[in-house]
């Protein structure tokens, strides 16, 4: 079995990297190859704290670039999941960059499979913003996909090329909507949604977080570990259990700002709190009130999906995971 990772840097990527290393099998099948990709090449898996005994080619490639994906496909891997993508934020403020490798690369990756004539999984990351407002009280799968930003747009029409690139028999394709992933590790990044992993993150660490939207703004989220073990049981899943219908909004936690920064003063204590400023942002309050907040996920549920059991958890996985169990 090989797998190949798209966007492997990432830090939903890493973490799936990280998850299939420890299992050594995905879809009933041992893992014998994996190759990590992402527009800046990635760390070996293997270099640190993964003793596994199969190859781990890592590769830098621009899926924009389809010459770049041609050379991937060439090796004809067996799963394939694409987490490659340009975030909300910067796909708004830069429109040709976001539909050069949200939308072309999606379409790239689906041709250059075509050519190569064999049928692998593609698991992709979708996500919740393919809706857009007005929203019913919980969103669920049938609900009308009308995006109100670019990236939901081409995140949607990735969609749709993969359900037609499926139907033909091209690729075993399925979409996972990922909700909001919080707490994302590093720096801030130019997501919209950045500011929800902010006024977390930076607090625990010590310094002070922006928050620019008001404390009743609700929203719906994943942790990274639950949200890279989402797209592992997309590989594992059977496919002919979907139907036509192979997009998934997956479960998450529907929880305001205020919530959240409750959560925090559980967790770490109200100094922590302390931390977090308001200076309102219009840019990105206009843009969150286009965000779904609540979603039925029934059907995900049936299939097996699950979904974090409070923020309070969330906060306590960052801190294990991220800061070694230690407040900074």
């Amino acid at each position: 079995m090989h797998v190949l990772i798209l966007g492997a840097a990432g830090m939903v990527g890493r973490k799936l990297v990280d998850q299939l290393c420890e299992a050594g099998s995905v879809a009933g099948r041992e893992i014998t190859a994996m190759t990590v990709v992402d527009v800046i090449e990635p760390e070996s898996p293997a270099a640190d704290k993964h003793a596994v005994n199969w190859a781990v080619s890592t590769a830098a490639a621009d899926i924009s670039v389809r010459s770049e994906v041609d050379a991937l496909i060439a090796h004809k891997p067996d799963i394939i999941f694409n987490l490659a993508a340009i975030v909300s934020g910067e796909a708004e403020t830069d429109f040709d960059k976001g539909y050069a490798v949200n939308l072309n690369g999606s379409h790239n990756l689906f041709e250059a499979i075509r050519q190569q004539n064999y049928r692998p999984k593609v698991v992709f990351t979708s996500s919740i913003a393919v809706f857009g407002a007005p929203f019913p009280d919980a969103i669920d799968d049938e609900f009308l996909s009308a995006p109100l930003t670019s990236y939901g747009v081409q995140k949607a029409c990735s969609e749709l090329l993969l359900m037609d690139y499926s139907r033909k028999g091209f690729i075993d394709g399925i979409a996972i909507r990922l909700p909001t992933v919080v707490i994302r590790p590093g720096k801030p990044n130019k997501a919209a949604s950045g500011f929800f992993s902010n006024i977390l993150r930076e607090p625990l660490n010590g310094q002070e977080a922006v928050l620019p939207v008001s404390l009743d703004v609700r929203h719906w989220m994943a942790s990274p570990k639950r949200s890279a073990g989402f797209l592992i049981h997309a590989a594992n899943l059977d496919t002919n259990r979907l139907g036509a219908r192979r997009a998934l909004s997956m479960p998450g936690i529907p929880v305001t700002v205020g919530e959240m920064i409750e959560a925090l003063e559980r967790v770490a204590g109200p100094e922590r709190a302390a931390l977090i400023r308001h200076e309102p942002d219009e840019t990105i309050t206009r843009i969150v009130d286009g965000w779904p907040r609540n979603f039925n996920t029934s059907r995900a549920l049936e299939l097996g999906f699950t979904a974090d059991n409070s923020m309070d958890e969330i906060i306590r996985i960052y801190i294990e995971e991220e800061l070694g169990g230690q407040l900074g």
